[in-house]
């Protein structure tokens, strides 16, 4: 029997491709690898759709043999066992070419209880299970992604509260944070840990545009901005226009739903497109609802001087984000607008203000408004200042302020934000790979329950703290005990998890047990050392291997007792 599986990668659903043959496991070379093939290994360890598959030993080189056997699989199997084999004695391959695949995790995505196949309630299946999805994170960029995905067009709406009805089985509190512009949900990061109970009254639902819809912008930072593209004849082509004008972008941001046109621009020749082309001039009046309502040139009526491809921004495209904070709530806050990424200044930046920010966001609520770039200075355009919001508003750009561009500030005023959703992680009273683990929540440092944390668990957490891949409890007090919250209880990961944050858990709670089960680890495998300059293996400056980087070692308080450790 021939056996896959995923090795090097954050989680079993990702990873160099190894193989089974008989008690002997071989890697597979990359030059005879393909979609198809890892569609089936997806498949098969029950991780859904495969995503992309790396090459050149992008989860690093394997050991052993290298499998000589080609796999010529249609995708639709159920086992690589399955598919037909060819012999590739003669081939020559290194471990520096080893394959790798990654899968999307859940297995299935469908709309259900809508008015066609393109609207209705969220499900996803994981390991073979339906459930619904709670609508509390769920936002239009989520369903955006899912739209695409079920080739749907865009996302008109994303309703929650039960609108399309209850669903059966489980409610997957998992968080969806897509930009909107990936092709699948699998490639969004998900977040689970602390996750509140979700019941079927909260059901997340999508309306999408339809199949019907022809026109597309591609390679922006959202789906309401970047390159013009229509789809003719059910082929997607470019839009070549010299003369292209905030008319004609304002068709196409219409047509999109994407609110009103803010630029129109030619794309710069070292990044033309070089596929089809659908339309070679556009001359809109801007009225029209749809692009091929305009006076248009197809390719077969006009003459193929014309080589530009056309872009636009939409106002649908305003984005926010926070910058250079170690996570996706705390950082410099950074505005994209008319095309751009820029920064806010800090002139009167106070809690209203951030609190928009973190609920823009779906990061809670807003813990400090940081001033005089506390996160690092940015780059690009100033976009706001003097922002004075009430905190009641939808998003910062709803806030009075001095207007787009219209400051007085330099980037060392780069205003930021912490909000309360920011969580991180650390260990401590002992080492940084040893001690009381914390977690970072809701601006406080807490302790987390020692309740299930298996070995799974505490691997990722080792894994997270750059400590290496293995850990254990300590059963005493050894470093303590907390004086804050006990923020969490019942984490439960599995080899599904790419990371501590994916892992379901209790919700979030300030007395989630008592001192006692505190969790105490020490993590194995972090450190390597090594005697350095000294003429032999036993004699030299110590140097230790620490976050993939070797250091010294202080001689502040070094005796013989430290030397007899080394």
């Amino acid at each position: 029997h021939i056996k896959p599986r995923l090795v090097g990668g954050d989680s079993a659903c990702s990873g160099r491709v190894e193989i089974l043959h008989g008690n002997t496991w071989t890697t597979v070379c990359d030059a005879h690898f393909d979609l198809n093939i890892a569609s089936v290994i997806c498949n098969e360890l029950q991780c859904g759709i495969a995503l992309s598959t790396p090459g050149g030993a992008h989860f690093g080189e394997g050991e052993g043999l290298i499998g000589t056997e080609e796999f010529q699989c249609v995708g639709n199997e159920s086992l690589l066992f399955s598919c037909p084999r060819i012999s590739r004695v003669n081939q020559t391959c290194s471990h520096t070419k080893d394959a790798g695949v990654t899968c999307s995790r859940h297995t299935g995505f469908r709309l259900v209880n809508g008015s066609s196949a393109c609207s209705g309630r969220v499900e996803i299946q994981v390991l073979g299970a339906w459930g619904t999805v709670c609508d509390s994170r769920w936002d239009l960029p989520d369903a955006n992604v899912l739209c695409h995905q079920l080739d749907c067009g865009f996302a008109v709406s994303a309703p929650g509260g039960g609108y399309f009805g209850k669903g059966t089985g489980s409610v997957w509190t998992d968080t969806f944070h897509c930009k909107g512009t990936e092709p699948h949900l699998g490639h969004c990061p998900v977040t689970a840990l602390g996750a509140s109970q979700c019941s079927h009254d909260n059901d997340a639902g999508v309306n999408c545009s339809g199949r019907w819809e022809s026109l597309r912008l591609w390679n922006g930072e959202s789906r309401c901005d970047g390159r013009v593209e229509i789809s003719l004849r059910g082929v997607w082509g470019r839009v070549l226009d010299e003369q292209w004008d905030m008319n004609d972008a304002s068709v196409v941001c219409r047509q999109l739903q994407c609110g009103v046109a803010e630029k129109a621009y030619n794309i710069p020749k070292s990044e033309q497109g070089t596929g089809p082309v659908g339309l070679r001039r556009v001359q809109c009046a801007g009225n029209e609802t749809r692009l091929t309502l305009c006076n248009i040139s197809t390719p077969e009526t006009d003459q193929a001087g014309i080589a530009e491809d056309v872009a636009v921004v939409c106002s649908g495209s305003r984005q926010i984000r926070l910058v250079d904070g170690a996570g996706r709530c705390a950082g410099r806050v950074e505005i994209y607008y008319n095309g751009t990424w820029g920064t806010v200044c800090d002139d009167a930046w106070e809690l209203p203000d951030s609190n928009v920010v973190c609920k823009q966001l779906g990061c809670g609520y807003a813990i400090n408004a940081t001033v005089s770039a506390h996160y690092g200075p940015g780059s690009g355009p100033i976009w706001l200042d003097d922002v004075n919001c009430s905190g009641n508003e939808s998003d910062l750009w709803g806030c009075p302020s001095r207007g787009w561009g219209q400051h007085n500030c330099r980037h060392k005023d780069d205003a930021g934000v912490l909000c309360s959703e920011f969580t991180d992680l650390r260990l401590v009273n002992g080492s940084d790979c040893a001690g009381r683990l914390e977690v970072f929540y809701n601006g406080t440092w807490g302790s987390v329950c020692s309740s299930p944390m298996d070995s799974v668990t505490m691997a990722l957490i080792c894994k997270h703290l750059d400590c290496g891949d293995a850990g254990s409890l300590l059963n005493d007090s050894t470093h303590g005990s907390g004086s804050g919250p006990t923020w969490v209880d019942g984490v439960r990961c599995n080899e599904q998890h790419s990371s501590l944050w994916q892992c379901p858990s209790d919700p979030w709670k300030p007395q989630s047990c008592n001192r006692v089960e505190e969790t105490h680890l020490s993590c194995q495998g972090a450190d390597e050392l090594r005697l350095a300059d000294g003429g032999s293996p036993c004699a030299g400056r110590v140097e230790v291997k620490h976050n993939d980087q070797w250091g010294t070692v202080c001689d502040d308080g070094w005796n013989m007792k430290d030397a007899g450790v080394v």
